[in-house]
């Protein structure tokens, strides 16, 4: 009698799986029978794809179906014990390949951390670690390893020649694993957390008569022995004891202090701190809610039993953080799963310090500062439910969640939530929501300026709608005061860049011993270089823009495609000697402010002065320690931080950033600037912000002065319903793209014409976008409008998908890229 087991052993399956790549569909590939009880769904499996590249793909679906059109070829091996991804991600990934027009290769290439998608071409390093017993290696990993210490890095398809034979992913598992090998290393700093040094008197100097002893010993030093005098005094009431403790407390420089621990009578002892330490309320594990803070959170869990978003208005240091943990505590109880999304990696490393103290080894942090290897390791441990609650920026969303009970998206409104380049497109907030929806979890987007588009869904009754509008405990929302630059130039009130206003500000701030933060949103020193004489301006030669003088290198740099070259003295074109700097960005800030006030100390915070390993963290961590009196930046300073010392905020052109030609401009603007605005007088006492402007009665510079986001959001409303903009109509933006300029119009009016004939005058365009060439392709954009009310958006995007096909099958438009962009705003 046959065994029926045996049979189930050799049925042939085939699995449909997605490959890391930009192809339009998945591929099907023949399960070897004694490969059959390993694969399952969400598992990778080894191929090969094309004529000689080997890749490692995500299992989508299995079948005992071949593919009609092609003969199947045979996976090679599977890689995993237990599926990597579930199919509530693969869900959430076909989500965004249909909604961002992309492909779910692309959303794969994303989602997954590098030392999870190998392919013949990933390079394989050995880690430096002598400690490391490799007797327990098989024959096979010691060759690799060998292999490794001589040619320091290799490919897999090295490895694959040197062990002869193509399946070499899992051995290679294996190594990543036990932690011999790095995969596709990328040098990037992960988290480190603050650390600050105190000094210790001596332990020979402890009893009475060694303190007797040291201080005669110091007579011809007087400083020095003040030092310490002053440090005995401290230490009565106080443990730990800083060098810009001790110097406010005696008057020494450091040059004393200095000078006694190489005498060995003071030792220096690192101590990891928080940044908000001596400042901030939440430092306590326990704190207690206001009542405006105990009525916002009632609320949001009354809304959250008819509603699945819900939006929370808070104004600036109005405690929202103190209720997402309060929130989030709430799941945890319940036995869910939270995810917490910022916007800025920098805030992910500050936040991160006081969620630890509240969740301690159930806190993972996962975004792109962590190394390739670190964010593989996060992936595992959220599949293992180690950790319960992830804090990250926009790419957390794709973390293998087993079940998420609530998302925070702090700062909803922030532009940093979209991915631009590369596919998939897509908006870190809105796919936060539909990812809420697969786990049936509650999201709650906070932020003191609400998109608009969030703003209307929860005037519309869409989302649930909480505000906070009072500040915690007895901050005050700060004064604003407007200089109106061409009447301060006309009374001589403008020195450089700074009214008269700005500069007494800063000088009473520095005398109180408070800070100051600058904000000019163009960083470099001159954002153009003209000729006086033929109008002339230095471009760059890939890019139609205008090329930046940086002083830190003293080069002209194109911030598109990161080319420079020389500085240009003479006009290459009239060949006279009269070229001229114009406009002014963070660099020539500074620049001038050391010339008028010689006296401060000043840093800079933009991303010229925060490259390099722990660039933000120092620059951040010295102002946070009064190593500076001004921070000059770009709208990085506007993004929650939060500084205890902050009295004065200077706005130096407010212009730039309202005349920006792109229908969000006003909303950014106000955003922006109240945002910047928040960071002064976080605390008892009231801040101060000073704008500088040529259009002081601008609706948006008034807006800000009142705080006034309902009048903004009223008018960017009206205004947006009569041009049809978005939250009324959805936009689709199409990038056509070329090294010819003709093939790039002429290819782009075809496929415009060709979307017309089936969505008529939703097509605008083409045109030409404000920066027209870059990395030396022309571009046309083509812009789709599309109303939200009695249209099929999936009918409109087969549509569109089908002219795209048209127009590629098309041989006269070989060669010409085009870029979807779904809501790209």
């Amino acid at each position: 009698m046959s065994n029926p087991d045996l049979f189930a052993e050799r049925k042939t399956y085939f699995v449909e799986v997605i490959l890391p790549l930009a192809i339009a569909k998945t591929y099907t590939y023949r399960v070897p029978f004694e490969l059959n009880d390993k694969v399952v769904v969400g598992v990778r499996v080894i191929v090969q794809f094309g004529r000689n590249k080997v890749y490692s793909a995500i299992v989508k679906q299995i079948s005992t179906e071949p593919p009609e059109k092609y003969e199947a070829k045979y996976i090679i091996d599977v890689v995993d014990d237990y599926a990597l991804v579930d199919e509530g991600q693969l869900k959430l990934w076909d989500w965004i390949a249909d909604y961002y027009m992309c492909h779910l290769g692309e959303v794969m290439q994303a989602a997954l951390p590098a030392a999870l998608k190998m392919a013949s071409e990933t390079k394989i390093i050995a880690v430096s670690n002598d400690d490391k017993d490799r007797s327990t290696l098989s024959d096979k990993e010691f060759l690799v390893l060998d292999a490794l210490d001589v040619a320091g890095e290799l490919s897999v398809a090295d490895v694959s020649k040197i062990l002869g034979q193509k399946s070499v992913f899992p051995l290679l598992k294996t190594l990543f694993e036990k932690g011999f090998i790095q995969i596709s290393e990328e040098i990037k700093e992960r988290y480190k957390p603050k650390t600050k040094a105190y000094l210790r008197l001596s332990a020979v100097y402890n009893d009475p008569d060694g303190k007797r002893e040291l201080l005669d010993s110091l007579n011809r030093a007087p400083k020095q022995q003040d030092a310490v005098l002053g440090f005995m005094q401290l230490s009565k009431n106080q443990e730990d004891i800083s060098r810009q403790d001790l110097m406010e407390a005696t008057g020494c420089g450091t040059g004393a202090i200095t000078a006694l621990i190489d005498k060995g009578v003071f030792e220096v002892k690192e101590k990891v701190v928080s940044r908000f330490q001596g400042h901030d309320i939440l430092l306590t594990k326990e704190f207690t809610f206001s009542e405006t803070q105990q009525k916002a959170f009632e609320s949001i869990n009354t809304l959250f039993e008819q509603k699945d978003v819900v939006l929370l208005h808070g104004v600036t240091a109005s405690g929202k953080t103190q209720i997402y943990i309060r929130m989030i505590e709430q799941a945890l109880v319940s036995g869910k799963n939270a995810l917490y999304l910022l916007p800025e990696i920098a805030l992910t490393t500050q936040i991160t310090e006081r969620l630890k103290l509240h969740f301690g080894n159930n806190l993972g942090v996962y975004h792109s500062k962590f190394n390739d290897n670190e964010r593989a390791e996060v992936w595992h441990k959220i599949v293992k439910n180690e950790f319960k609650v992830v804090v990250g920026a926009r790419s957390s969303v794709f973390l293998p969640f087993r079940d998420l009970g609530i998302i925070i998206v702090d700062e909803e409104h922030e532009n940093s939530y979209k991915q631009y380049d590369p596919a998939p497109r897509y908006h870190a907030r809105d796919t936060a929501i539909y990812l809420a929806h697969l786990h049936h979890a509650k999201v709650l987007l906070g932020s003191a300026t609400p998109s608009v588009e969030s703003y209307y869904n929860a005037k519309a009754n869409k989302y649930g709608l909480v505000e906070l509008l009072q500040r915690f405990g007895e901050a005050q929302l700060p004064e604003i005061e407007i200089v109106n630059i061409p009447e301060a130039t006309r009374k001589d009130e403008m020195h450089s860049y700074f009214s008269a206003s700005l500069l007494k500000g800063i000088e009473e701030a520095v005398a109180k011993k408070e800070q100051v933060i600058l904000f000019q949103n163009r960083r470099g020193h001159t954002p153009f270089v003209q000729c006086s004489t033929c109008g002339y301006v230095a471009k760059c030669v890939n890019c139609d823009v205008s090329l930046t003088y940086h002083k830190s290198s003293n080069l002209l740099h194109c911030h598109y495609c990161g080319h420079s070259e020389n500085t240009v003295n003479v006009c290459p074109a009239c060949g006279m000697p009269h070229m001229e700097s114009k406009g002014f960005g963070t660099e020539r800030v500074e620049e001038e402010l050391e010339i008028l006030m010689p006296d401060l100390r000043i840093g800079r915070l933009d991303l010229d002065s925060t490259k390099g390993k722990y660039g933000f963290d120092r620059i951040i961590s010295a102002f946070d320690d009064h190593e500076f009196d001004v921070l000059i930046g770009t709208q990085m300073v506007a993004k929650g931080l939060d500084f205890g010392r902050v009295s004065l905020i200077g706005i130096l052109n407010a212009d730039t950033i309202i005349n920006f030609p792109e229908f969000r401009a006003y909303e950014r603007a106000f955003s922006l600037f109240s945002q910047v605005a928040g960071r002064a007088g976080r605390r008892q006492d009231q801040g101060k912000v000073i704008i500088q402007t040529y259009t002081p009665n601008h609706r948006v510079i008034e807006q800000v002065v009142n705080h006034d986001y309902t009048g903004m959001f009223m008018q960017e409303v009206t205004e947006r319903k009569n041009f049809a903009y978005p939250p009324f109509y959805r936009i689709i933006k199409i990038d056509v793209k070329h090294p010819d300029q003709q093939q790039t119009l002429d290819s782009a009016q075809k496929l415009a014409n060709l979307l017309r004939t089936s969505l008529g005058n939703r097509i605008l365009g083409p045109e030409p976008p404000l920066i027209s060439r870059v990395r030396n392709h022309y571009i046309q954009t083509i812009t789709l409008k599309i109303e939200r009310t009695n249209i099929s958006i999936h009918k409109v995007k087969e549509l569109i998908r089908t002219g795209l096909l048209h127009f590629e099958l098309d041989k006269h438009n070989a060669g010409v890229r085009t870029v979807i962009d779904v809501d790209p705003y």
